[in-house]
């Protein structure tokens, strides 16, 4: 029987994870001028935060 190559196996997993991590970074590269709405999504959530604690003011 032959013995598994260990070194092998483990270039393979780091060829994968640097493929993965390159197609990663070109899809946030890609992605950052087609999204401009992504950063206003947090403020509208924020907005919307802040819309409840105002009609707690005028009751105090």
């Amino acid at each position: 029987m032959a013995t598994p190559n260990y070194s092998y196996e483990k270039r393979q997993r780091e060829l994968a994870k640097k493929r993965k991590a390159e197609e990663k970074r070109q899809r946030k590269l890609s992605g950052k001028p087609d999204d401009p709405a992504a950063p206003d999504e947090p403020q509208a959530d924020g907005e919307a935060a802040a819309d409840p604690t105002a009609p707690a003011d005028p009751q105090t």
